[in-house]
């Protein structure tokens, strides 16, 4: 005989007495217990292991194999009484002694949980029964040195923590509550689980522990669910076995629909619960439910399950009034048949499941284990031939562990089974979603399965749209502690709050983020940039001063036309060049400056269009020598006016200075100087194309990298202090006869020029890429022509228009007052000095 306790009624501790219980006849006071009718399949499991094992000829020949069955409650006190009667037999509390005749049995399968395992094994460890545990695996239960004799026949769910987290980041729950019960498995449990939820950066809402005796129950049960249904946690996942979390299975709280969304292990049945509740407030659940095989036969033999062909079993003919609901008092059971053609398969999920249960399979394993056991110690007892005529051929309990110990064989499922917890092997599971269509409609659909062992991207699968998410038609869920940050933003963490809760700040410039709920965006690219909405990285345009670009033809068309206008300048100054007007003041300096100004204009070409390496190095270097030709031609004419008039007097030494060759040399040392800064600057550290991929946002500036600072603001000091010297000394001889000098027109010329220049460093400084480079130009241009209208262009009005005013007599009437003679005639020594200019 194999003893078994089951979990069959539920009852508070002052309803019934254990003696009513144990009655053969039931009678009134047996409506005071609650059915639990899904686990009356673990009874036909055992009925149908038994069945099989006697129909077996090579599994315990000439022997039959039977059982005694027992109801466990989740009381310490009232286990301990059922084990004391077990043990003594007959129904009787006999400590320490034995009524049992013929079918003393030799082994028990108890133990639905921990605690009731730990409950009986206390008792049945004095006379070192063994006792196999069919309720989940515990590591506790494995130490030998505190229980030796009992086993545990389960899989190992030492990964279950992390189904549960690859559940958590699928879905992107980062805040979700946690549910467990208050011993120490589930104290592992939640250990193993926050820390694998903190390796995600998932967050815990909050922990409910649920008391494991039942007077702990009854004290709770008002403020537990309140608590839990109270909380802003969206998701709760609860870790427990059935009998501990039955305060869950039993609690009439309100009616949420699409509120809470509950994600369970495999050893809490969800779909258990008393009939006058309904099962709505778990609509949409997961379960992790153990994977395993289908045992041959066993839904066949539930098909067949009637009170008709087991007329004596009272626990049958009871569940089957109860499922059925065949009569309304119990007295008139014996008086009227009940359903005799009814099946099993027709009943809803709520009394009855047609397939088999984890506690099942490990229940029908362990009958199996028991009876290979007795098999295989009959089998030696027979070979060496040790009966004794006279002696009991029952073995002892304690005789069966040698052959428990290492046992091991294949159930008709093709399943290994081992005896030894440490070659147990990793569960795996199936994740079925709990469906209630009505309060008799209920279903557990597969949408997805985890497997430990398999290859990585293949152990965690689920069907997310397969999913039915409570009331509503949501195919997602949320469970977070603030608002997710869409793409473009970033996380930033709240003080003193955990790492789920934050709020949410648009990207830096320069960095994107495109995905939901990120802690750092990136930068993009360097010929990359953000868009807009800083969630995307776009290819940078390539920008330069283009020739095709409208700005750069306007720019290259008025340079082209002001080249033109100092060319045709130049040519009227060249048909005219025995005119005074066009001899006065050194006509060579005039062709000298028109040429460089005509450079000046071209020069402003080289800035147009893709730089290049050449034309990176002849930009500023061609620029600073033009224009400093032409600055030191205006500085030489400036001061040969001066030296003109103030050295008057006839045979002084000092009229050598006014020579063609002190202009010209004027020209070629000031221009000279300039030349050897730009060859020291092209030698040292010469301009170069670059590319500036940060000063426009979407734009890759290409342009001219000017080497050394240094040496360019020194080409352009340079420039500008020749500049200012001009400006000076003409400023100083202004008040000279224009008739013979350009003094105010030099003047008024370089007031342009030094106002166009100093206006140019402020504004070139503050621009970048094509602005630039087109204020560069401006500037060349803008001086450029200042010089050729302020000095030329009167020139030109007189050459052209007022002829009369360009002849001798003309210039001679309009000499210095201080120069004439009373007949109003130039002195000799001035007209000398007109023929000489």
């Amino acid at each position: 005989m194999v003893g078994t306790f089951l979990s069959m009624y539920s009852v508070e501790v002052s309803d019934v007495t254990e003696a009513e219980f144990f009655r053969n006849q039931p009678d009134e006071d047996c409506r005071d217990y609650k059915w639990l009718h899904k686990n009356y399949q673990q009874a036909l499991t055992l009925i149908f292991a038994v069945e099989e094992i006697n129909k077996d000829p090579n599994l315990l020949p000439n022997i039959t194999l039977g059982f005694h069955l027992y109801n466990t409650y989740h009381s310490d006190d009232r286990t301990l009484e059922s084990s004391l009667r077990w043990l003594s037999g007959q129904g009787q509390l006999i400590p320490n002694y034995g009524c049992w005749e013929q079918d003393k049995p030799v082994a028990v399968i108890g133990g639905a949980t921990s605690a009731l395992s730990v409950q009986m094994g206390t008792l049945l460890e004095l006379y070192r029964y063994p006792q196999i545990v069919y309720g989940p695996f515990d590591p506790i239960l494995s130490d030998k040195a505190q229980f030796p004799s009992l086993y545990q026949l389960a899989s190992r769910d030492s990964s279950l923590h992390i189904g549960m987290v690859r559940l958590m980041t699928h879905f992107q729950w980062t805040w979700v509550a946690l549910v467990t019960v208050d011993d120490l498995r589930g104290e592992e449990f939640l250990q193993k689980l926050t820390s694998e939820m903190a390796n995600h950066d998932v967050c815990v809402s909050f922990i409910e522990k649920i008391p494991v005796s039942e007077r702990r129950h009854t004290e709770s049960h008002i403020p537990f669910m309140p608590r839990i249904m109270a909380s802003a946690a969206r998701v709760i996942f609860i870790h427990g076995d059935t009998d501990s979390l039955m305060i869950l299975r039993y609690s009439q709280f309100p009616f949420l629909p699409n509120w809470k969304v509950w994600i369970t292990s495999s050893d809490w049945d969800i779909t258990m619960r008393p009939q006058y509740i309904d099962g709505y407030n778990f609509h949409g659940a997961l379960t992790f439910s153990h994977l395993t095989s289908d045992v041959p036969g066993f839904e066949p033999f539930l098909r067949t399950v009637n009170p008709v062909i087991y007329p004596e079993d009272i626990l049958l003919g009871e569940f089957w009034h109860s499922t059925f609901k065949c009569i309304d008092e119990l007295e008139k059971r014996n008086q009227e048949e009940c359903s005799p053609n009814a099946s099993l398969d027709t009943l809803p999920l709520l009394y009855f499941d047609m397939t088999m249960s984890d506690l099942s399979y490990t229940i029908y394993n362990g009958v199996y284990a028991v009876a290979w056991a007795l098999h295989e110690m009959f089998l030696m007892k027979s070979e060496k031939g040790s009966t004794v005529e006279g002696e009991n051929s029952m073995p002892y309990p304690w005789k069966l562990h040698s052959f428990l110990k290492n046992l091991q064989f294949n159930n008709s499922a093709g399943d290994q089974v081992f005896m030894d917890e440490n070659r147990n092997p990793e569960a795996q599971y199936n994740i079925l979603n709990y469906v209630t269509f009505s309060m008799d409609a209920e279903a557990l659909v597969k949408v997805g399965q985890f497997s430990p062992k398999a290859e990585p991207g293949q152990d965690f699968t689920i069907d997310g749209e397969a999913i039915v998410w409570g009331w509503s038609n949501s195919k997602t869920v949320c469970a977070t502690c603030s608002q997710s940050c869409g793409p473009g933003f970033r996380q930033i963490p709240l003080e003193g709050e955990p790492i789920c809760c934050f709020n949410c700040s648009l990207c830096p410039e320069g960095e994107i983020s495109n995905q939901m709920n990120v802690k750092h965006c990136v930068k993009c690219q360097e010929d990359e940039y953000p868009n807009k909405e800083r969630n995307q990285c776009l290819p940078k345009v390539v920008t330069f001063l283009d020739v095709s670009d409208s700005l750069g033809v306007i720019l290259i068309s008025v340079a082209l036309s002001f080249s033109l206008m100092t060319v045709l300048v130049l040519w009227i100054f060249l048909k005219f060049q025995d005119t005074p007007i066009v001899k006065a003041n050194n006509r060579t300096l005039s062709y000298t400056l028109l040429i460089s100004l005509i450079f000046c204009f071209l020069c402003s070409l080289l800035f147009i269009g893709r730089p290049s390496s050449v034309s990176c190095l002849l930009r500023q270097t061609t620029f600073g020598i033009v224009f400093t030709v032409a600055v030191s031609s205006i500085l030489a004419k400036t001061i040969m006016v001066v030296l003109a008039f103030r050295l008057t007097t006839p045979g002084s030494r000092g009229r050598m200075w006014v020579q063609f060759r002190v202009s010209n040399s004027v020209v070629i040392i000031c221009s000279g100087i300039q030349v050897i800064l730009c060859g020291i600057w092209l030698g040292i550290a010469p301009p170069f194309p670059d590319t500036d991929t940060h000063s426009e946002p979407g734009h890759i500036i290409i342009g001219c990298n000017e080497g050394s600072v240094i040496a360019f603001y020194s080409v352009l000091g340079y420039m500008g202090f020749l500049a200012l010297c001009s400006f000076t000394v003409a400023f100083l001889a202004r008040n000279l006869p224009d008739t013979f000098n350009e003094a105010k027109l030099i003047t008024f010329s370089m007031l342009v020029f030094c106002s166009v220049w100093v206006s140019f460093l402020p504004t070139y400084q503050s621009t970048k890429g094509k602005a630039m480079v087109t204020v560069e130009i401006f500037s060349i241009l803008a001086s450029s022509a200042g010089l050729l209208s302020c000095i030329f262009i009167p020139k030109c009005y007189v050459i052209l228009l007022k002829p009369d005013r360009n002849t001798q007599e003309r210039i001679k009437n309009k000499g210095d007052p201080r120069e004439r003679n009373y007949s109003g005639s130039l002195p000799a020594h001035s007209h000398q000095k007109c023929n000489q200019f």
